[in-house]
């Protein structure tokens, strides 16, 4: 995939942080940075951009397991690599009040409503806490280009947020931005999880980043069954990208 990628890592996290700085300069000049953190790569990146362009004293990290999550010392080591200030806050009692409300409701939940609804309320977390803070805060987005694309994300959960500053680059080049960061490879290189249902993000796409990275790029896949799946995924979660429609009279 490298000998694909145009980008020059060092270049465009020059780039990014002068965006992020500007942002706020217009949107929240004494305001703090809210980031959900799931030890992934893309939080784990976004966190350490925020820092370098903020500094680590305006950046909020938010670590929201569901019960019990398995790999929160991931996003525990990159908080205290960043050294910025935390909060815990274990969402299952939300969960599971959503639920049992929805019940009482005489609503039976579907299973896209079961797996979104986590998310939805992870990014309800992220903005309470963002108000809550003595000057404010405004929500990062940690999607990238690629999940994007196939439309990998909860529309007003993981999808949400004030700013995007990623959003335009794929896998394989957030990958090199984290490297060049000087961020632990096993948390920039780790299998992608949603750490929710225990399946790896490959495991539930049917098919590798690398894979979609190159289709992105190149148009090209030489296995034509994932080309067509790539292919409706992109089309049917389109409105993901999509500000709300809008009747004008």
């Amino acid at each position: 995939m490298e000998n694909l990628i145009k980008i020059d890592p060092n270049e465009q996290i020059e780039k990014i942080t002068k965006w992020i700085r500007d942002w706020f300069d217009e949107n929240g000049k004494t305001a703090s940075a809210v980031i959900g953190l799931s030890g992934g790569k893309d939080s784990t990146i976004v966190a350490a951009l925020l820092v370098k362009a903020l500094g680590k004293d305006r950046v909020v990290g938010v670590m929201m397991p569901n019960g019990e999550q398995k790999d929160i010392a991931d996003s525990q080591k990159i908080a205290e690599l960043l050294d910025i200030k935390t909060y815990t806050v274990n969402i299952a009692p939300a969960v599971d009040g959503e639920k049992k409300a929805l019940e009482e409701a005489g609503v039976t939940m579907s299973n896209d409503a079961n797996i979104n609804t986590p998310p939805r309320i992870r990014m309800t977390t992220l903005y309470a806490i963002a108000q809550s803070l003595p000057n404010g805060g405004r929500v990062a987005n940690t999607c990238n280009k690629s999940e994007d694309y196939v439309g990998y994300s909860t529309k007003y959960g993981d999808a949400a947020g004030d700013f995007s500053p990623c959003s335009d680059f794929l896998v394989s080049e957030m990958r090199m931005i984290g490297d060049a960061l000087g961020l632990p490879k096993e948390l920039i290189h780790k299998t992608p999880s949603d750490g929710l249902c225990g399946l790896s993000d490959e495991d539930k796409l049917g098919f590798t980043y690398d894979t979609l990275d190159k289709y992105i790029i190149t148009g090209v896949c030489e296995d034509d069954a994932v080309r067509e799946k790539i292919d409706r995924l992109h089309n049917i979660n389109l409105h993901k990208l999509k500000t709300i429609p809008m009747y004008k009279k």
